[in-house]
């Protein structure tokens, strides 16, 4: 016999969904609210302010998380409703997303509602949306999230045009000079036949905003290709901005979107529209991150575990530990045609590492709250993951029995990990310089290296252990930090000279103090081998000196926002 609601447990869960979608919708007003004072924010040079702002909106979805479910506990008496009552719940939530333009967002907020109250151990797609309710049309709603710009005009006149469209209360450092950049560089990039032949250029209704800089995204629409088509601007404390490169490569747009980068604030109220033309400017990263991108990294990790079970279907390789050196701290382990790792907290740490479980916890959770300017890899908190037994590798299985067996559940046919997190995966630069021949591909890793330790420092984020282990390097060989259970602000340390002594490893154990660090060593850790240490110390001796940190200490003190350019040197304009 089919169990049926009553009336009044009907009326209850339409109270239930309607209660869930208005948090909802008061969480994305918020959101939206943050992310449309970037503009404000940029022209104003008001870079502190920035910062708070991307911590203030990244803290939005618990919050409203917490209040939806507090409110739930209120109306009803959660755990005595059975399966029908969610099941009929997840049914009248659904019919409100009927015309909702952010209704996969508010699908992955449902989800998160019924993950709290279940703590996550009901991933049922009868309860909760695993699956989404409705299938996408990319394009019906493009309209509402482009402008098109004439074509059969000059080049002069079409970069007119969309400067009157998109505007700054701000001065251009030098209008005309940055106009005849931008077309200078859009006639060396397309010949003549190909400029004649451009059907379209499109252009995102919002500004993207990150940092100090602003980008302006399209594309270029030719009969045989398409073109990524990118308005860099930045500004400087100075009270004027300037356009500092026209990008139209694939790449460059890649880097500008990577996972080690902060998320943009890109004001819309068509999310998925968004993400689907983002996508078609870049084939190769997957949905879920163009949507972490735009700051919803919430609704990112609903799309990124859709995707990680359709890998499964449609692959056969096993789980296995990740290669590289055994970490003191994190237990990893991948899916070899998969491009993340997941990373497991150990249930008991070396001697030497000093810290507890909570403390790794923090410094992850630090690392999600700062500018990881392109150096930092970003990484996603799940609890209660669950994978197919069948896929495990036996050794993998053991291995993780052995060192985080706190963090395991074994069902009948899973393996659900009570906490984790999940990584983009790179290749470890110690493998990669162990592998690598090409002298100039060495030199340039290290370089990164070396690039990669400063950039961190002066985003204030000392990095604790840096041994060449716990860096990667991308495909497009930008080197990116990813350990990060000693990471701390820098001045949580004491940077000092070396006391003299014949032996360099040898130091006075009582006048050393628990935050002292000792630039003089780095090259004793950093990386082994004699001639990776030359190279190092040869590009980046500095950061061998106590005079180094100190004086980014300083900078850090002073509150000084310090901006990374994603893209290379030579893209950049000219300016006096």
């Amino acid at each position: 016999m089919q169990n049926i609601l009553s009336p009044q447990e009907t009326s209850l869960a339409k109270k239930a969904a309607y209660l869930v979608l208005s948090h909802f919708d008061k969480s994305y007003r918020w959101f939206t609210r943050i992310t449309r004072g970037a503009q404000q924010r940029f022209e104003k040079g008001n870079w502190k302010e920035t910062q708070l702002a991307s911590r203030e909106r990244i803290n939005i979805y618990e919050q409203s998380l917490s209040d939806a479910v507090a409110e739930i506990y209120h109306l009803t008496s959660v755990h005595k409703k059975d399966d029908v009552f969610w099941q009929e719940l997840k049914k009248i939530f659904a019919l409100q997303l009927e015309g909702h333009p952010q209704f996969e967002l508010a699908e992955t907020f449902f989800n998160s509602v019924i993950g709290r109250i279940f703590k996550h151990r009901k991933i049922d797609d009868d309860m909760m949306f695993v699956h989404p309710s409705r299938c996408f049309l990319p394009g019906q709603d493009r309209d509402k999230v482009i402008n098109s710009f004439d074509t059969t005009t000059t080049v002069r006149e079409m970069y007119e045009a969309i400067f009157k469209t998109y505007r700054y209360n701000i001065p251009f450092e030098d209008y005309e000079r940055d106009l005849q950049n931008l077309e200078d560089a859009l006639r060396a990039r397309l010949s003549t036949s190909q400029l004649a032949s451009v059907q379209a250029v499109e252009i995102l209704k919002p500004t993207f905003f990150r940092g100090k800089a602003a980008y302006l995204i399209g594309r270029i629409c030719m009969p045989d290709e398409t073109l990524p088509f990118v308005i860099a601007m930045r500004r400087y404390n100075a009270p004027n901005m300037f356009v500092d490169a026209l990008l139209t490569d694939r790449k460059d747009l890649s880097v500008i979107f990577g996972f080690a980068r902060s998320y943009f604030m890109a004001d819309t109220q068509n999310p998925a529209e968004v993400a689907a033309f983002l996508q078609e400017l870049l084939p190769n990263k997957k949905n879920f991150e163009l949507y972490m991108a735009l700051g919803h990294y919430k609704h990112g990790k609903t799309v990124f575990y859709r995707n990680f079970l359709s890998h499964l279907e449609t692959s056969e390789d096993h789980f296995e530990a990740a290669p590289g050196i055994r970490g003191l701290v994190m237990m990893v382990f991948h899916l070899p045609s998969y491009g993340v790792v997941f990373k497991i907290i150990k249930d008991e740490f070396a001697e030497s590492k000093k810290i507890t479980r909570q403390h790794v916890k923090d410094c992850y959770k630090l690392v999600k709250m700062s500018d990881r300017i392109g150096r930092m890899a970003d990484t996603h908190e799940y609890v209660n993951f669950r994978f197919p037994l069948d896929r495990i590798a036996p050794e993998l299985i053991e291995e993780l029995k052995e060192t985080c067996a706190s963090s395991l559940e074994f069902t009948e046919n899973e393996l659900v990990i009570k906490h984790m997190y999940i990584e983009r995966k790179m290749t470890p630069l110690n493998l990669y310089l162990q592998q690598e021949t090409d002298e100039d591909k060495v030199t340039n890793a290290l370089d990164e290296l070396g690039m990669c330790i400063k950039q961190i420092a002066m985003a204030n984020i000392f990095p604790g252990d840096m041994l060449h282990k716990n860096f990667g390097i991308t495909r497009h060989g930008r080197v990116i930090f990813y350990d990060y259970d000693e990471i701390c602000l820098m001045n949580e340390r004491n940077f000092r000279a070396l006391p003299k002594s014949d032996d360099p490893y040898a130091i006075d154990t009582l006048s050393v103090g628990p935050s002292d660090v000792f630039p003089e060593q780095f090259e004793h850790f950093i990386v082994g081998k004699r001639k990776f240490k030359d190279i190092l110390k040869n590009l980046h001796g500095d950061l061998m000196t106590q005079e180094y940190w100190r004086n980014v200490q300083i900078k850090c003190e002073r509150g000084d926002v310090q901006h990374f350019t994603p893209y290379a040197a030579s893209k950049r304009f000219k300016r006096d």
